[in-house]
């Protein structure tokens, strides 16, 4: 008998129903060759901190971190109570009674074709402690049954996927590490729960980076030389490249005059007809790029309702990040262009290097639909919404017609000082445009010839430097992709080689299986916020940045991005898990390393919450460290003596705090800011009738 473990209840139904008739017992299906059972999802997570290093007390403490297990432990998923969920165990005792029966010689994981999917069936199995038996794979690229049938033939030894799984376990361990180590740490210091992780750091602060670029932006006044005509009742444009300072009005109204002076004469026309290419089939952050751009959808909504389509068997594996087929696909490609045609498409099959390329396939092809075509009353609006989405862009890549535009450019030279361009364009064949968008304008040009002359009429135009524009679904994941790519060039270029280079290298913010999950718990713990498709900085994430920057734990694009490196090389055999770990171990005991000597950390250090920093000025009491600064601890008895770390901006280090109240002044600090100025200064803070306040002297 061969015992498949799916990874959830769906994908067991969806072989079940592939592989014939099989009968219900209990959590598994039994028929004369299989049995199918499942995990939801994760049933062993890493278990806590005081697995490792326990704390009588059950309270987080500075005690027991940091933690650096020399062998992770995993342990079934517990519950809101602590203890382990009662499903979680029921099923895992299941799987557990399956493997170790005798006439079961075949184990089977069928987690999803992901490094992630790999881990959760693996480390299933080998908590059952079973041995001896074979171990094989199921990697499916969709759900439909003739998939399911082919692979189950196709099965591999499950230890050809071990550099897979050996990414995901240091993934798992790296992100376990940087969480609950810096997560508790963090808290600990400022007395606020702070999720801190390797990838949501860096998101929260890419958007914190672009809105205070905006909210600090200064826009510069400058002019513009533009010319406004009409010729045969066509609009032309003509914008000068140069560019005028504001303190240049009389410079730039000089030159308007030059070119007024003169007449603009047509230097050179072409005319030609040529192809335009569709866009690139869909890898899932491309798909959420248009759906949130186009329907305003939320990432979340977008990845659970492909999901939920991919479970159906409507299109193929979604976490994918790449926007090419593999050249073994086509066959099967030709049977989805068969099933399409069916329902009216004009389809053809196309063998381009375009849409074949295995160089820039890493694990999954791009997501396209399957032979299995749902009707409309068979989908939400949602969900039809998705699918057509996917499929309309499948059907425009392989358009039996060919969509022609008539590309026109006319020269246009002014007085012999500077030659002018303009573009224009007309579909004149629709090709694929009848099933894709087509997003480019459409510039309609008069019918001008070479020699020809025409009017100007320059004049300077006052314009203002633009601030950059927020983070939008389209440009945050872009700039997740790639992080270090030129933000001007355009993504969809077809010379894509130096975006699959970024991503293969590893260097992309998170992944195409986890970013969506990630962005949406920054926006569930109050750091960010989603406005139709525009990411914003909260207040919340703003104080975690801040706080961050404090506490000298610097989490970047630069030092993910670096981990992310480590762990392809895991993928590629080229380093160990441990050696990965221990680059993540490294990082992380800098922020623990003693750092009161350096002079830059300890003017910004606020100590710990709990921290005693001196005595009161008013009933002698402990002034310890507050979440909110420093504050005598006999305030349940009245005492009212309190002030802040941060005023006006500056920030009160808890050494200038306990100065303040054993000297009575403290050293001059920078920094702090006048609202009323709007400039920074410097001072000293003094203690003056039980309150602190500035000392200018």
């Amino acid at each position: 008998m061969k015992l498949i473990i799916a990874e959830k209840p769906s994908l067991a139904r969806n072989i079940c129903q592939a592989l014939g008739s099989f009968t219900k017992k209990g959590n598994y299906f039994i028929n004369n060759e299989y049995i199918v059972t499942w995990v939801f999802g994760h049933l062993f997570s890493l278990a806590d901190i005081e697995h490792y290093n326990p704390n009588p007390d059950g309270k987080w403490t500075m005690k027991n971190i940091p933690c650096f297990p020399e062998k992770f432990f995993f342990e079934l998923r517990r519950g809101k109570d602590g203890n382990p969920d009662s499903g979680v165990k029921a099923q895992f005792e299941t799987i557990k009674a399956l493997c170790q029966r005798d006439d079961v010689d075949t184990i089977v994981n069928a987690g999803d074709s992901d490094r992630e999917g790999e881990i959760i069936v693996r480390t299933c199995i080998e908590k059952t402690g079973v041995s001896g038996k074979t171990i094989t794979r199921l990697w499916l690229p969709d759900q439909t049954s003739e998939t399911v049938k082919n692979a189950v033939f196709e099965m591999k030894n499950d230890s050809e996927y071990d550099n897979l799984a050996n990414e995901g376990y240091a993934r798992t361990y790296i992100d376990w590490l940087f969480g609950v180590n810096l997560t508790r740490y963090a808290t600990l210091k400022t007395g606020k729960f702070l999720r801190v992780g390797r990838v949501i750091v860096p998101i929260v602060k890419a958007i914190y980076d672009r809105d205070m670029s905006i909210k600090n932006f200064v826009p510069d006044i400058y002019y513009a030389v533009s010319s406004k005509t009409d010729v045969d009742g066509y609009a032309i444009e003509l914008t000068s490249k140069h560019k005028f300072e504001k303190s240049e009005l009389a410079r730039a109204k000089k030159c308007c005059e030059m070119y007024n002076m003169q007449r603009a004469v047509v230097t050179g026309k072409k005319r030609k007809k040529d192809k335009v290419s569709p866009g690139k089939l869909y890898s899932l952050s491309k798909l959420q790029n248009v759906l949130g751009k186009k329907y305003k959808m939320p990432m979340e909504k977008s990845l659970a309702i492909v999901q939920d389509l991919y479970e159906k068997g409507y299109v193929t594996y979604p976490r994918t990040n790449s926007e090419y087929l593999a050249t073994a696909e086509q066959d099967k490609v030709k049977g989805v262009i068969a099933a399409i045609s069916a329902i009216g498409y004009g389809v053809k099959f196309k063998n381009s290097k375009t849409v074949f390329d295995d160089s820039k396939i890493e694990s999954h092809s791009a997501l396209t639909p399957t032979h299995k075509i749902p009707s409309k009353e068979a989908l939400s609006p949602d969900e039809l919404i998705v699918y057509s989405t996917i499929l309309r862009r499948f059907a425009a890549v392989f358009c039996s017609e060919d969509c022609i535009a008539d590309k026109t450019e006319i020269q246009i030279n002014v007085g012999g000082y500077e030659d002018f361009t303009l573009k224009g364009t007309v579909i004149v064949e629709k090709g694929w445009t009848k099933y894709d968008d087509y997003n480019k304008k459409d510039k309609l040009l008069p019918p001008l010839q070479k020699g020809d002359t025409l009017e100007v009429n320059f004049v300077p135009v006052q314009k203002e430097t633009s601030p950059p524009k927020h983070y939008t679904i389209e440009t945050l994941n872009n700039y997740l992709k790639n992080p270090f790519r030129d933000e001007k060039k355009n993504i969809d270029d077809e010379n894509d080689e130096e975006e699959y280079k970024a991503v293969f290298e590893g260097l992309e913010l998170g992944t195409e299986a986890t970013r969506t999950g990630i962005i949406d718990n920054a926006r569930k713990s109050g750091y960010i916020n989603l406005k139709k498709d525009v990411y914003t900085i909260l207040p919340e994430g703003e104080y975690m940045i801040e706080a961050l920057a404090r506490m000298g734990i610097c989490m970047d694009k630069y030092k993910t991005s670096q981990l992310g490196v480590a762990l392809k090389k895991v993928f590629r055999g080229e380093i160990t898990v441990y050696d990965s770990v221990k680059l993540a171990v490294d990082e992380i005991s800098q922020v623990f390393a003693d750092k009161s000597g350096r002079d830059e950390y300890a003017k910004t250090d606020i100590g710990f919450m709990g921290d005693k920093i001196g005595k009161c000025p008013l009933c002698s009491a402990d002034v310890v460290r507050t979440k909110f600064g420093y504050g005598c601890s006999a305030y349940k008895d009245g005492c009212k003596f309190s002030f802040g770390y941060e005023i006006c901006g500056g920030i009160i280090s808890a050494a200038q705090a306990s100065k303040i109240l054993s000297e009575g002044k403290s050293d001059i600090i920078d920094n702090f800011y006048s609202k009323r100025t709007s400039k920074n200064f410097s001072s000293r803070l003094k203690l003056e009738k039980g309150k602190v306040v500035f000392d200018f002297s």
